[in-house]
């Protein structure tokens, strides 16, 4: 006979053991990108970025439409549909570009 004051325990089925597994794999798995996408966004963004000039002295009547920074150069387009190359350091004109 058996005890009422004990519960009976039931086998779970095998689908639900299987749904079990799935769910536990899939959250371990979700966690885990979590923390790789977390860990490479601290990590690019403490990267330093270009060493950006405080200050660009242009030749007298230029006016600066868009600037863009490259290795050794800083390249700034005018108002006056130019684009000047200038030397980081120096802010000389190196080559000056019109654009048609």
């Amino acid at each position: 006979m058996t005890d009422p004051s004990k519960p009976e325990i039931q086998e779970e089925p095998a689908q639900l053991r299987f749904l079990r597994r799935l769910v536990t794999t899939l959250t371990v798995v979700m966690i885990g990108g979590l923390v790789v996408v977390i860990g490479l966004l601290v990590i690019r963004l403490s990267a330093d970025g270009p060493s950006l000039p405080s200050e660009i002295t242009l030749p007298a009547g230029v006016t600066a439409q868009a600037v863009t920074f490259g290795s050794g150069w800083i390249a700034v387009v005018t108002t006056q549909n130019q684009i000047l190359i200038l030397d980081p350091q120096s802010h000389a004109v190196r080559q000056e570009i019109s654009i048609k």
